[in-house]
């Protein structure tokens, strides 16, 4: 499999967006708190390639597929990545682990009253503790007594976003998840994907609709205001990803059938963008992506995109203004709001098609 670091920051060539471009305003009410009680049971807003808009079901996806389309899952797996704590002054610990890069290594968002130094011992979940080692940017490295995951499997809590303002639970752990999910490595869930159960998936199997998978390790960077205000001078965060040679392989059979190439979730696509902007035709590739998708940008490997309402002026709000236009993503959100949609990671879905 091919390998490189793909760092570079992509921008658009289009005309300069400041961030109040991508602003809109959202009731508090319809940011969804908890899941449907179906995972398939959510609605779907599908915005077709004229820009038309369609109300329906998420479980009425298969009509909008058809056979010989393929489907592009992100597996990528939710790690109980948040853990609470103590510095040896006693002082009080916040950990969110964004990476692991050793099995018992780990960089990670730490929040106290004070900056932990080089040396500092911090007591997490009373049950181990962790050195904190050095900084990387914004993030500490930290070492762990025994193998991360198994510490966090034992110890951590799932890493709900900040929005939602309850307390994970056992419901959540089950439900922040995708059912397909087998690449530990996410502090946040590839949320487009929790629409999908195994009832949904064998029928859409059965229909004649291909299934592929990617990763990308969702970091807590998708959660990060835009700082700046015109958005080419926004540098995105890193993520790992990799684009196995089956998928580009399934992509290439689909495409030259006349199918289409259906990305599920923004992070599904981002990945595939990222390994077309090494490669055309798509070959495997994995490594780093701070792809930057935004109004202007010429969406390479998919056709279409299942994901959840975004939050506003955030950098995946601008990519699916990229796939649909500015103009049509405006009017499907407002739509949204007054049709009062659910909103973010628990919210409902939408099917866009990318602009004729």
């Amino acid at each position: 499999m091919a390998f490189h670091r793909f760092l570079k920051r992509v921008t658009s060539p289009s005309p300069s967006y400041t961030l109040a471009d991508f602003d809109y305003d959202l009731p508090p009410e319809l940011i969804a708190q908890h899941p449907s009680a179906e995972r398939a049971g959510s609605r779907l807003l599908h915005l077709d390639a004229q820009g038309n808009l369609h109300d329906r079901r998420f479980a009425d996806l298969g009509e909008l597929l058809r056979p010989g389309d393929l489907l592009v899952f992100n597996d990528t797996r939710v790690i109980k990545a948040r853990l609470l704590g103590q510095k040896a002054t006693g002082g009080r610990v916040e950990v969110l682990v964004e990476r692991i890069v050793a099995p018992r290594r780990a960089l990670a968002h730490v929040r106290a009253s004070k900056s932990p130094g080089p040396g500092t011992v911090l007591r997490l979940a009373d049950a181990f503790e962790a050195v904190v080692e050095g900084r990387d940017g914004d993030l500490f490295e930290l070492a762990f007594p025994d193998d991360v995951l198994t510490l966090l499997d034992a110890h951590g809590a799932t890493p709900l976003p900040p929005y939602i303002t309850h307390a994970p639970d056992a419901g959540d752990d089950a439900r922040y998840q995708t059912v397909y999910a087998r690449e530990p490595g996410a502090v946040a869930a590839p949320t487009a994907g929790l629409h999908f159960d195994e009832p949904m998936l064998e029928r859409l199997q059965a229909m004649g609709i291909g299934r592929a998978f990617v990763t990308l390790h969702v970091g807590a960077g998708t959660f990060q205001p835009v700082r700046v205000e015109k958005i080419a001078d926004h540098v995105m965060h890193a993520e790992w990803y990799t684009v196995p040679q089956a998928t580009a392989d399934a992509i290439g059979r689909t495409r030259a059938a006349g199918g289409r190439v259906v990305a599920v979730g923004t992070t599904s696509a981002r990945a595939l963008e990222s390994a077309a902007a090494l490669h055309m035709p798509l070959r495997a590739a994995q490594g780093d992506t701070r792809l930057f998708i935004t109004p202007g940008y010429r969406f390479q490997a998919l056709d279409a995109l299942i994901t959840n309402f975004h939050l506003p002026q955030s950098t995946l709000l601008m990519m699916v203004s990229a796939l649909a236009g500015m103009g049509p993503i405006r009017r499907a959100y407002a739509h949204a709001v007054a049709q009062r949609y659910r909103f973010f990671s628990y919210g409902d879905a939408m099917f866009i098609e990318a602009a004729a």
